[in-house]
């Protein structure tokens, strides 16, 4: 069992959050530094918020940084309260990009890439030729140290990063046939046959404990490639982990100002809001996302953005309502 299951689920998780942080840690060096100011600058209304933080959010693969950010920024009194719904919101569009890639069915090119990115980062640390030194000491008003093309080489972490989360997911897929002759899975499924709640927990649970609603999403999308599970359960799990990746949130407003706890509670309450109101659905998501995509892994992926689309959509018009509170 532990050869079979264990070891290639810790395995694929390990190196899916692996691929995961090399991402975050790429892109937040190329637009991290100006995380805080295009949210600062882009909140003043909530549809403009939405719009900045679901941008930064698919740039930086990271929902959770960008809550936490905006956690920190309403404990520093640089934003406003009401200035962070749209941000929640929006946060929840843009986390969809991976998943949507994922489902792409670009797992093939997993050992290319990652070839091929890592080729590119170990040449941007060569130096540069000597005839371009001279020609930059010559134009330096004082000695300079010799340009590495920073761009590029982040860019390549991040291509690296996206091709190990890749290479996750075909570790993850092989520990189907194992769970499947064990009848683990026979005994979920038919646990969840009796109520789909019961998927929701799942992906609430596990979402919650690895802190990466992506990882958890990406496992089902993974069982439900190699037909474990089925897309409707698997769709059960993705509203589930659309709950569970509160968690974080509220970890890092704990020690915060009393509006960066209002921040991770209002995150609760669209998103567990949005769960109630889509679970009666699940059966309409599926069916929509068949629409979209042929394969189960990709009709996950699209119930997901159409899921999180949706609940920001409708609940957008909720953060205009006026206050009776005095604005933070």
């Amino acid at each position: 069992m532990f050869a079979a299951i264990i070891a290639p689920l810790g395995a694929g998780l390990a190196m899916f959050l692996f691929g995961m942080k090399i991402m975050e840690m790429a892109l937040d060096r190329l637009a991290g530094p100006r995380l805080a100011a295009a949210l600062a600058r882009f909140t003043r209304t909530p549809a403009r918020g939405m719009a900045a933080s679901a941008a930064v959010t698919a740039a930086l693969q990271s929902s959770t940084a960008v809550t936490v950010a905006t956690i920190g920024l309403v404990n520093a009194g640089l934003i406003r309260f009401r200035q962070t719904l749209g941000v929640i919101l929006g946060a929840n569009i843009g986390t969809c990009l991976t998943t949507t890639l994922l489902g792409g069915g670009l797992d093939r090119l997993a050992v290319p890439l990652l070839l091929t990115a890592s080729a590119v980062c170990a040449a941007s640390w060569l130096p540069l030729p000597l005839g371009a030194r001279r020609a930059a000491s010559a134009t330096a008003p004082a000695p300079v140290r010799p340009h590495r093309p920073l761009a590029l080489r982040y860019g390549a972490l991040a291509a690296a990063g996206f091709a190990c989360v890749l290479l996750a997911m075909q570790v993850l897929q092989s520990i189907a046939p194992a769970l499947r002759e064990r009848g683990t899975l026979d005994a979920f499924i038919a646990l969840a046959q009796t109520s789909l709640l019961w998927g929701v927990l799942a992906g609430a649970a596990l979402t919650a404990l690895i802190h990466s609603s992506a990882a958890c999403i990406a496992m089902a999308m993974s069982l439900a490639a190699t037909q474990a599970i089925s897309p409707t359960l698997g769709i059960a799990i993705v509203i589930g982990a659309n709950i569970g990746t509160c968690a974080t949130a509220l970890i890092a407003s704990a020690s915060g100002s009393r509006y960066g706890r209002w921040v991770a509670w209002t995150h609760i309450a669209l998103n567990a809001g949005g769960a109630l109101l889509f679970y009666p659905l699940i059966g309409l998501l599926e069916q929509t996302a068949a629409l979209l995509s042929a394969t189960p892994a990709g009709q996950i992926a699209q119930a997901q953005t159409l899921f999180n689309v949706s609940c920001s959509l409708l609940a957008l018009p909720i953060c205009y309502l006026p206050s009776r509170r005095k604005p933070a």
